[in-house]
């Protein structure tokens, strides 16, 4: 390949990258929907976006590097206060048996399917078994599931891809050493070893991350920087000692350093996060443009079969089994039988070892790529078109309905609260000082745990349940600083109370000036007609504003609460009623 097609192919896949993410953001669906025929296309039309051009020796090494910075990212995400009670159980059932199950169908069917031998079928087995927070995450994105069943979810799709990795590489090197012959190269100590050496890698990433976030205290930039840097070192190190014992140690790295305290983890990563995204992108046009139409072709079918197998039959067997006894209700245990799309660690796999064992000489391992590519596009495309209507069936998706959390426990904030209650919203509150919490308890209002806005500053964290911040407290500089580090762990924008006009604070008056109820309702000035007599009010359905009261909130008629803001005027509906404040008390 010339450097003008080297350049070109990189150029391209970027682009492409970058472009279906953009489209599907802009459509409300899953990226990997537009990723994996995009690079398929461009593989079959153009030889410059294939790996085996642009990477010919190295690049299963890179998609092992690339994998593990993504889990290392899913487990910041993974706190173990989370993984408790039938959570835990769950979770652990879900990776044990469906491991084994989705391993043993595969290997049962998958000679008659494709005609291939046993050791073909058991490599192919072993590369279905793991799912991946690629795909996974994103799609509970769009369905918006309970919580405990969206952690059930992340916590099977995050841990169970290590696992696939490493059996994918101790089935692979038995093939190999076991001349193709099943059972013959075989050691349950292999695998121990495997998983003692990406244990031990993961560790010592975490004692560096401790060592260089804890005691150096490096910050938001330098931070970032350090932490892929430890990543890749402590991940290619693994991979030199063992095969893909980097995928462990960069998972085990993140559930140290989302669990470990006293670290100083940068509160924003968007450096990190965007390396992500684009790396989740490339790797999906890259490893689909290696698929070639002709291999397609004579697997479609079967490979058809096989994912509705895997659909219908195994992934609800598994959840039946994982989920009996544990508490759940009947939906939230069929929604977790409805949700196994495969993802970016099975595709990196089968690229890495099918190619290896075609090359070593085993008949038909040339459909391990093929089949693989099929059944992610197959899973990826049922569960998206399906998961959103399945979840309304069974009962399991979270209302539309706002569920605002109201910082602040001032006189006025918790009446504004108690209005919004009025409303039929489920209200939450939180305040640091204990007099505050005690107004708002005296209120009837639910009280966040202290911990709260701490713990939502961090990488990855959710307030779990929260769909909208309004920060309304005394305190403006905190309003400024907490709407920029929460805003990422809620769905929706983050609002603050504008400071006074006059405001001397360090932050508060450069901001964002788009702030909550605009520029002429400003926190002082609510709190002194609150103090005068104004009070907060709910109007009829559709009803228009009456005078001299000020609009604050629209309901719309399916339960979302749209804040007046600086910038956006907002008017009721029909069906919508709005929340207003009146003017005071005449004299």
């Amino acid at each position: 390949m010339s450097a003008d097609e080297f350049l070109l192919g990189i150029a391209l896949t970027v682009v492409l990258a970058v472009g279906c993410q953009i489209l599907a953001s802009r459509l409300h669906i899953p990226a990997l929907i537009l990723l994996l025929p995009a690079g398929f296309t461009a593989g079959a039309l153009t030889d410059v976006v294939q790996p085996d051009k642009l990477a010919p020796q190295n690049f299963p090494s890179i998609v092992s590097l690339s994998v593990a910075v993504i889990l290392y990212d899913a487990g910041l995400g993974l706190e173990l206060r989370h993984l408790k009670g039938r959570t835990r159980s769950v979770v652990a059932r879900l990776l044990l048996l469906g491991v084994l199950i989705t391993w043993a169908a595969v290997l049962a069917v998958g000679p008659a399917l494709f005609s291939v031998p046993v050791a073909v079928a058991l490599m192919l087995g072993v590369i279905l078994v793991v799912s991946g927070p690629t795909v996974v995450g994103p799609l509970l994105e769009y369905v918006r599931p309970s919580e405990q069943v969206r952690r059930i979810l992340v916590w099977e799709g995050t841990l169970v891809d290590p696992v696939g990795g490493i059996l994918g590489a101790l089935v692979f090197h038995s093939i190999l050493v076991g001349g193709f012959q099943v059972g013959k190269g075989f050691h349950i100590g292999e695998f121990l070893l495997s998983a003692v050496v990406g244990v031990a890698g993961g560790l010592v990433g975490a004692a560096l991350l401790w060592l260089a976030l804890g005691t150096l205290r490096l910050g938001e930039t330098l931070g970032t920087l350090v932490q892929l840097a430890v990543v890749v070192a402590v991940s290619a190190g693994c991979d030199v000692l063992r095969d893909d014992t980097g995928l462990i140690a960069a998972i085990v790295a993140g559930l140290a350093v989302a669990n470990l305290r006293g670290l100083d983890m940068p509160a924003r990563r968007p450096f990190f996060e965007t390396l992500v995204q684009l790396i989740i992108g490339l790797l999906f046009v890259s490893i689909s443009a290696s698929v070639a139409p002709s291999a397609v072709r004579p697997v479609l079918l079967p490979a058809v079969g096989l994912i509705a197998l895997l659909v219908l039959v195994v992934r609800p067997l598994v959840a039946y089994l994982s989920t009996a006894r544990t508490g759940l209700d009947g939906g939230e245990r069929a929604f977790i039988g409805w949700m196994a799309p495969r993802g970016i660690v099975a595709a990196s796999t089968a690229s890495a070892f099918g190619g290896s064992l075609d090359e070593a000489g085993l008949p038909g391992s040339q459909v391990i790529l093929p089949v693989t590519f099929l059944v992610i596009v197959g899973t990826v495309l049922v569960y998206a078109l399906t998961a959103v209507p399945v979840a309304g069936r069974l009962g399991v998706s979270r209302s539309a309905r706002t569920r605002p959390l109201l910082v602040g426990g001032e006189p006025w904030a918790v009446a504004l609260g108690r209005c919004l209650r009025s409303a039929g919203l489920d209200v939450l509150m939180w305040a640091g000082p204990e007099d505050q919490r005690e107004r708002i308890r005296g209120a009837g209002l639910a009280l966040a745990p202290g911990e709260l806005l701490a713990t939502a500053t961090a990488p990855g964290a959710q307030l779990e349940g929260v769909s909208a911040v309004f920060l309304l407290t005394d305190d403006d500089d905190f309003n400024a600083l907490a709407a920029v580090l929460v805003q990422d762990s809620v769905e929706e924008p983050v609002h603050r109370i504008g400071p006074p006009a006059d405001s001397t604070g360090a932050v508060a008056p450069y901001t964002d000036r788009d702030i909550l109820f605009g520029p002429h309702l400003l926190r002082r000035t609510i709190a002194e007609r609150y103090g005068h007599g104004a009070r907060f009010v709910l109007g009829g359905p559709g009803g228009e504003v009456p005078a001299q009261h000020d609009l604050l909130f629209v309901l719309r008629a399916d339960g979302r609460l749209t804040p007046a803001t600086g910038t956006h005027a907002v008017r009721p509906g029909p069906g919508d009623r709005a929340v207003l404040l009146s003017p005071s008390p005449g004299p």
